[in-house]
This record gives C-alpha cells, structure tokens and sequence, in this order.
C-alpha cells in the first residue's frame, strides 16, 4: 500500500505554531505542534477512515478539533469539518459527529461522507458529551452531564448570602480527579427520525449512580444489541463511602420497552456484605466470585453479531483497581459466564467482535510492547501482530483491523492490519510527517538483566540522536507510575523519551516489579509492599546499565517520575546512597499516612496500603497479625520518614487541582527539603491536575525539567 500523503502547511503553521528544528533538534515546541489522532472509525464496507486531529496553539494556550477522512487504499486524508467523535451512518453514506450547535452546546450533527450537507440534529439542553445510534438508527445513545443528588456545596446561597463561596457535604465522594461533584454523566435514549434527535428518557431516572463512569469512561461503557432492542452499560450503583471504596462495577442489560433493567454480573437478591471501610477489601468477605458472581471492575460490554452473547472486561478482585483484565463471555440464553483469556496472563486493554461470532480480537502488554490478539470461544489465544510497537486501538475495517500504533519513537498513527495467515501491517497516516522529517531521532533498545532475587527484568535504554558509544552520557533513571502501567511502547507529551534523548541523555526505563505483562505474580508484588523489590529493580537496572553499558556516565545520573514515579523519586531519594546527583518528582506521594486521608479514590489506599496507619496500633479484635504486619510495612515505607538521608537537589513538580495525590504531597516534600538544606525547587501549576493539558504549561514543565537536569546532572 502506497502513502501519498502531503502535509498541510497552512493548517500546520496556523493551528500548532511550530517552530524550525534547530540543529535538527526535537523540542518542547515541535511536540506541542504535533498533531494528536484520535477516535478512528471505520465505514461498514471497510473502504475508508475517520479519525479526530487535535491540533494545539501554544500562543493561544488551547486546541481545536477536526475530523479527517482517509481511503484504506492509501490515499491522501481529507479534512471534512471541526468536530470530534466521528460514527458511520446508513451505510457508510453518511458521518455522525459533535459540535457547537448554534446555542454554543455541543450538539450531534451529521453530514454527507464527502463531508458536505453539515446539518444539526440534536437540540439538547445540555452538552451531548458522547452518543452511539441503535444498529437500526431509529434510537441514539447520548451522554448528559446530570446535577448530582449530593451535589449541596453552594446551598448557603439560598439562604440569602450570594457572595459566600463556602461548600460543604456529608457525601465521601465529594470531589473525584480533578473537580467537585457537582455533576454526574448520565446515558439518555432518544428517538431518530432521520433529520433529528428528540424524546430522551433518563436511563439512571432518580438513580444517583454514573454511567459511564468517572474520570475516563465513555461511550465504549454501554452498547446495543444487534436488534436495537436492548442496551447493555457500565455501573458502579454505590455512593458515599461505598463508592470511595469499592471497584465493584457490574453490567447491567436495559430493555428499551419494557424500561426495565436486570444485572448480568449479581443475582436479583445479592447483598453485599458489610465490611470495614479502613481495611483492604482483599481481607473481607465480598471478595467472592464464582460463576454468579462478580465483584471487580466489570465495563465495556459488547454484543457479538448474533446477539447470543455478551463480552466485557472483568477484574476479579473488590477494590484491586490494577487487576488483570479478563474477557468475560456471557451467555445471554442459559446465564453462563467464561473467561476466554485465561492463556493471556496480563490485561485485555480492548477488544472486538468477528463477524464470525466465533473470534474476538484484543490488544494487551506483554514484556514492553502492546500487541494484537485473538481468542475463539474456547480460550484459545493467538498473537496477531508482533515488533517494538504498542497497538492502543482496534476495530473492524472490512476483513482487516483498523488501528492505532505508537511506540517511544513515534506519536500515534492509523494502520491496516490484515488477517490473513501471516497478517501484513500497512500505515494509513503519518499526521506528523512534516515535523519527523526535519528532526533526528533517537532510538531505543531492550536489555534485560537481574534482580536482587535472581529474576529477569526488562529496561527500555534510549539513546540520544547520532549516539557515540565511545561517549559518556549522562543518564536518566525513569520511574514508572500507575502504580501499575507499564513502560512498553508508550508515546507521551509529558514524559516523553526522545525529548530526553534529544537534550543528550541516555534513558534506562525499568519495568520493575507491580507491572503488568510478566504474569500477576509479578504485577500484584507490590501491593503493601512499596518499599520492597519495586525499588530494588530500579536501583538493580541503574547499576547493570551504569556497570555495563561502557556510555553511560555513572558520574552523572539523575532520577525522575511522576505519580507513583514521583513517590519512588522521593523514596529513593533516602536510599540512593549517592548515586544520583539531581531528583525530578511529578504528582509524587511524600508522606503515605497524609495520602491515606487525602486521596478521593479509598479503595486504592485499602488495597495498595493494606488499610488506614491508625490500624497499626487497632485492637487485636479489629486487625489480624497478618493485616497488622502488612499495613505497618506499607507505612514504613513513608518517603517522609527518611528526611534525613536526602542530601541530593530536588524539583518538586504538583498540580493543584490534582485531587488523586493532592498538592500539599509537593509542598510537604520541598518544605522538608529545604528545611533540611537540600537544594530544591517547587514548580505548581494552579490550574492542573494529574496530567499537564495547557500548552503553554507543558512547554514551561520541559524548559524547568530540562534547566534542573541540566544544572545537577550535565
């Protein structure tokens, strides 16, 4: 397949405001100027593409959205219209998608294929966030933000006092990743008529629950059955403390004319059992499952063609949030429940249907790398792609798959994907062909070597561009975080290695212990155990790469990472004994008895802690020896406790409107530093959360992480 791609120049210049590679040097600006692909579709007879760009102005701090068409023949990309979440309709003839009505809500539109006769077709009250039309296109799914039942924050204004800003609850889940909750997304069914959108009904009427859920789901969490006649969706029905501590999400079937609703996951008279909020729930009696039962994250439902069965993703375990993933397959005849990935020991990240109704294909991690899979109905897995990629996306496209891949070298492109004996990978897209052109990259390469205890453990060393390996290069420990993401072939805007190979150094990326995609053992190791063999990896892939990789300068090492990186950059920093010579943590966690109190998700400190630090010193009725032992190791752990040995300069990086690690984790972490006369810097973004979104906060985030290495480390 042949790319005749031309990069548009004036959409290039305009929208993303690059700047001219110096040096052939890629930088913080040619990053942000990239453009980003997003939600790809394919058209019913597999002959053509759509797909979201985002391009962002760092001038204009923000972003816009298009929507490009593209023939899997290879053919240039076309830009129909600003909009996102592109769907197929009638056939493929024409395009659904969301906009800005005339009232400025966003609204659902459709057009010609060809990207003419742009009309609107949804007149909501409120912003249509996502939507999937029936199979028979006569009902649409659309997502409405709701106010929450518990939403009461500003009710002192109605006691007359308008200017008062006080908030208040007696909800737990107050405030969930990066806002208050003051509103709750909910599914709405309305009818289609062909020219327009009208009737919704409430699918959560009076239900105070989320659908889908909090921060990251959306409409891949509900689905239609092949005869338009039934909705299978995602939920966690559970508020207060209840939800702060439990995954425990099911899949529940809704029948569009009956309006009733039964759940896939529970019989009609489970009760779950009472248990201690303060305890992991992997010590109390819900973490039950058997073929009636299911008590883990259960999302993302999908009828096979024939509408005899039901699949989701299934994680075993109450309140484990990083669980394996499983594929659960559904009987909807007899009731029956399988697990049809059970030979694939790590996540099912996606997946679809064949149309065989035999075959489903899915894409997960496996020692670094994120590939293309299927399993038959019997459990029977085969890897369909293979290379130092990740697949972050699949769907069918004809009798091929349309994907999105990616890897440390490349931001994310669409790529056909055959399903023939030996399947054949052809890139459809190069969005950024323009700006790889003009740079020099570096590359990446695998190394294993030992652990402490004996076992393999993979790195990923990235080399900087035009690499010497007579040289010495000062070189970077990369932390992971999650605390269970991988570090397989990841693209990032934030963290992003050929940035850091651009600016000279050499990277050592280790997939330490509590990583999935070298078996649960592994993955789960480092629950209630933060300080154990997750830090003896990192410290054991610094010292292989610096005692045998003859560029590496062991003079000059630094060690940054964000989130639970971030609280192993602090840990470390009281145990390094003197290897590295500067600390950069993100979002890190500093004091883990603060994080217990202060984190919006309860459930995660519960199972990653074992509990809250005051069960340490419970009565022996309340907490076995065995709980006892864990939680008391968990807190140990406490970067906070080690003050004393910090002796290295440290950047000290947070958002504020981060509500998973609050803040105050940075401030307590730079205050002690420099209490303690260790050199430090504190960078806090007010208006960020977890991530770093606004254009010109990120290239502000690389020019000090960048100056800080530079001082310390080069």
């Amino acid at each position: 397949m042949k790319i005749r791609y031309i990069f548009s120049l004036v959409c290039f210049v305009l929208m993303t405001n690059p700047a001219t590679a110096a040096n052939r040097q890629f930088t913080p600006e040619l990053l942000w100027a990239m453009g980003r692909v997003g939600s790809p579709c394919a058209s019913p007879d597999g002959k053509s593409a759509v797909y979201t760009v985002s391009y962002y102005s760092v001038d204009e701090n923000k972003s816009r959205t298009v929507i490009k068409q593209v023939a899997t023949s290879g053919d240039e990309p076309k830009e129909l219209c600003k909009g996102s979440s592109p769907k197929y309709m009638k056939g493929g003839r024409e395009i659904a998608y969301i906009a800005n009505g005339k009232d400025g809500k966003s609204q659902i539109w459709k057009m010609n294929a060809d990207g003419t006769n742009q009309q609107q077709i949804s007149f909501c009250d409120k912003d249509v966030e996502d939507f999937s039309f029936s199979p028979d296109e006569t009902k649409v799914i659309i997502v409405h933000s709701v106010a929450s039942q518990f939403a009461n924050y500003n009710s002192e204004k109605k006691a007359g006092m308008p200017k008062s800003s006080a908030m208040m609850t007696e909800d737990a889940m107050y405030r969930h990743w990066d806002e208050w909750v003051e509103t709750t997304p909910h599914p709405f069914v309305a009818d289609y008529d062909g020219t327009k959108v009208n009737g919704e009904v409430d699918l959560l009427e009076g239900e105070p629950y989320e659908c889908p859920m909090k921060p990251f789901g959306g409409i891949e969490q509900l689905c239609w059955s092949p005869d338009s006649k039934q909705i299978a969706y995602t939920c966690r029905k559970k508020t207060g403390v209840d939800y702060a501590t439990s995954t425990d999400s099911d899949i529940y079937l809704y029948d569009i004319n009956s309006k009733s609703t039964r759940n896939l996951c529970k019989p009609a008279d489970y009760v779950a059992p009472k248990c201690d909020y303060s305890l992991s729930l992997q010590d109390q009696p819900v973490n039950h499952q058997d073929g009636d039962f299911n008590v883990g994250y259960d999302t993302n439902p999908k009828f096979s063609p024939n509408g005899k069965y039901i699949t989701w993703q299934s994680m075993e375990h109450d309140g484990f949030e990083s669980d394996r993933n499983r594929l659960c397959l559904y009987d909807v005849k007899t009731g029956a429940k399988t697990y049809i990935t059970e030979q694939f020991d790590s996540n099912v990240d996606d997946y679809i249907w064949a149309a065989d109704n035999k075959t489903l294909y899915f894409i997960g991690v496996w020692h670094g790398t994120t590939h293309v899979y299927s399993t038959n109905l019997k459990g029977e897995v085969k890897q369909i792609t293979d290379g130092q990629y990740d697949y972050n996306s699949l769907q069918l496209c004809g009798k091929s798959l349309l994907c999105g891949r990616q890897s440390m070298q490349e931001p994310t492109d669409l790529y056909i994907v055959s399903l023939g004996k030996k399947a054949e990978v052809c890139q459809l897209t190069d969005e950024n062909r323009e700006i790889k052109s003009q740079v020099d990259w570096g590359t990446v390469e695998p190394r294993w070597s030992k652990t402490v205890d004996g076992k393999d453990l993979l790195s990923w060393i990235v080399l900087p561009p035009n690499f010497d390996k007579t040289k010495k290069y000062p070189t970077l420990l990369f932390c992971e975080g999650g605390p269970q993401s991988p570090v397989s072939q990841f693209w990032s805007f934030r963290w992003n290695m050929m940035i850091m190979a651009a600016n000279g150094y050499v990277v050592v990326a280790p997939n330490r212990r509590g990583l999935p995609g070298f078996g649960s053992e592994w993955n789960n190791e480092i629950s209630t155990n933060y300080g154990g063999h997750c830090m003896d990896d990192l410290l054991s892939a610094i010292d292989d790469a610096a005692d045998n990789l003859p560029y590496v300068d062991k003079d000059r090492m630094g060690c940054v990472g964000a989130s639970f990186g971030g609280f192993s950059v602090y840990y470390l920093a009281g145990h390094h004994n003197k290897r590295f010579k500067a600390f950069i943590a993100h979002d890190g966690i500093y004091n883990l008895e603060q994080q217990y109190v202060e984190t919006e998700e309860s459930w995660f400190t519960n199972w990653d802690l074992g509990g809250a630090p005051w069960n340490v010193t419970a009565p022996v009725a309340k907490v076995t020896g065995k709980q006892r032992a864990a939680i008391a190791r968990s807190y140990a752990a406490s970067p906070h406790r080690f003050i004393n040995e910090w002796d290295t300069p440290i950047l000290c990086i947070h958002g504020s409107k981060d509500y998973r690690i609050v803040d105050s984790q940075a401030m307590a972490a730079f205050n002690a530093a420099k209490l303690h006369g260790v050199p430090a810097k504190l960078f806090i973004c007010p208006d960020e959360n977890h991530w770093v979104l606004k254009p010109q906060n990120g290239i502000m985030w690389q020019r000090t992480f960048f100056d800080w290495l530079d001082r310390y480390v080069k």
